[in-house]
């Protein structure tokens, strides 16, 4: 294959990585690098270091980029992250004729037509309704909330801030480890439970439940195996976060009338594998009572593609 005659930037911005990549305007996925966050002052020298190691590839001049934060205007600071930059100046900067930028749970939601059977796992429900309503959440660093909302013969994705949406319980043991977490935060949010700092606050508070200290886990040794094998509270902790993300999941479902499926994106689920399709995540979901016929109809999936925030710039871009 020759060199393209164009290419877009997409990007997909967290608390640790930058993942930039260049697509062909028919979506081709050309060239990708990550990043470390913490290695570059600004979002600019970032970019600009990408695009110097491009290689052949001919430089774009429009791109889009997908950032852990929300995008109310011009000028954009990172909720996890000390980046804070204008997207004019970095338009300009960067010599583009255009530049976007969205939340990352917005480019999530855009990549969902585009996903391929393969790009997601089944997590129970009936058949996707044509033409309804899209729900889509992920915990990663935070808690991703959004959706996609049929247009015409199109698309519109909502932007907004779910994860920090009230937690609540569904259990008297979610209530006390809820209790607990109280003590330390003066709201907590989904994303206080649901998130990578939300599961190491589930097993913390379940550890003082218990009269015991803290084992100092990450999120990723709790969710671990081996941690696993070796105490019981991680156990706990991994289902309860599993199904507290099925509470929400179905919170959403009924807010937006989900009925064309609920997505869960995110850099933890997708790892969790067949501990979460074992998991009380579908249970919860389906557990609102008088409307548990109707949950009951909606497939849930978890995003197995590996970058799906760039499918979803390359649609907004493809726009």
């Amino acid at each position: 294959m020759g060199t393209p005659a164009a290419t877009w930037l997409v990007g997909d911005v967290g608390a640790t990585n930058a993942r930039f990549g260049l697509v062909s305007p028919e979506g081709e996925l050309l060239h990708s690098r990550t990043l470390t966050g913490k290695d570059y002052p600004t979002i600019d020298d970032a970019v600009t270091a990408f695009l110097a190691a491009r290689g052949p590839l001919p430089m774009p001049r429009q791109g889009a980029i997908a950032i852990a934060s929300a995008i109310t205007g011009d000028r954009v600071a990172m909720t996890n992250h000390p980046w804070a930059f204008s997207i004019s100046a970095l338009k300009a900067g960067i010599g583009f004729d255009r530049l976007e930028v969205v939340n990352d749970f917005t480019a999530l939601a855009l990549a969902l037509p585009r996903l391929r059977p393969q790009d997601r796992l089944a997590v129970g429900g009936g058949a996707a309704v044509a033409g309804t309503p899209i729900g889509v959440l992920g915990p990663g660093s935070g808690l991703g909330v959004s959706g996609l909302v049929p247009a015409g013969t199109g698309w519109i994705a909502l932007a907004g801030e779910g994860g920090h949406a009230t937690m609540a319980p569904a259990s008297d043991r979610e209530s006390a480890v809820l209790d607990r977490m109280r003590q330390i935060f003066d709201h907590v949010s989904a994303e206080r439970a649901l998130s990578g700092p939300g599961l190491v606050n589930l097993y913390n508070a379940l550890a003082q439940l218990a009269g015991r200290p803290p084992q100092g886990y990450t999120a990723a040794q709790i969710t671990d195996l081996a941690t696993h094998a070796a105490d019981p509270l991680s156990v706990e902790a991994t289902a309860m976060f599993c199904a507290m993300l099925g509470t929400i999941a179905g919170n959403l479902a009924l807010t937006l009338g989900a009925r064309g499926g609920v997505y869960v994106g995110g850099g933890i689920v997708p790892r969790l594998g067949e501990m979460f399709v074992r998991s009380a995540f579908r249970e919860r979901f389906e557990a609102k009572g008088r409307l548990q016929s109707y949950l009951a109809e909606i497939p849930t999936f978890v995003v197995t593609h590996p970058l799906p925030a760039f499918l979803g710039c390359a649609a907004l871009l493809a726009q």
